[in-house]
């Protein structure tokens, strides 16, 4: 038992000596306070005549083209308009707009939004929002979801996104 004592003894030195010269600290804090990636994106947004089933029919009428939704929303306003509005992120911009098209799409506009991929943590939405604040950026609107319960995605739209980008990519 006492051999066994001496050989346990030096491996635990051993491993208290190689600590001190690894330090990696100071590079996992720097990837833990930027725990996202942004990417540019383009979104579509698409206007019917709303009626009960819709969403069915838009869903299916892109996955007919077997185009992939990677985010979106899809809302009236009110039963007095009778309008509602569609906003999705695709794998196929083109395909996805002729989809809605021949469904009967009343407009259909794309435009570039921030697409942020970040852990599923409280207050993650506001550390991205706070950077943007940061640097001065108006943000327009953004929506959000998890995927797996521990990543979630954050789609931004902001009066300047180059910038925005710019100052998440730095953060």
């Amino acid at each position: 038992m006492a051999k066994a004592s001496r050989k346990t003894t030096p491996k635990k030195s051993r491993a208290a000596t190689k600590k001190p010269a690894t330090k990696v600290v100071p590079a996992a804090k720097k990837t833990a306070t930027r725990s996202f990636t942004a990417k540019t994106a383009k979104e579509i947004t698409a206007t019917f005549v709303d009626s009960v089933g819709l969403t069915a029919k838009v869903a299916a009428a892109v996955a007919a083209e077997c185009v992939n939704i990677l985010a979106g929303t899809g809302y009236s306003a009110s039963g007095m308009r009778r309008k509602a509005t569609f906003t999705l992120i695709v794998d196929d911009l083109i395909k996805a707009e002729k989809a809605l098209e021949k469904i009967g799409a009343d407009e259909i506009q794309d435009s570039s939004v921030i697409m942020v991929e970040t852990a599923n943590k409280v207050g993650a939405l506001e550390k991205i929002s706070r950077i943007i604040a940061n640097a001065g950026i108006m943000i327009y609107y953004f929506y959000s979801t998890t995927s797996s319960g521990k990543t979630a995605t954050c789609v931004f739209k902001t009066a300047d996104d180059k910038k925005a980008i710019k100052v998440l990519q730095e953060a």
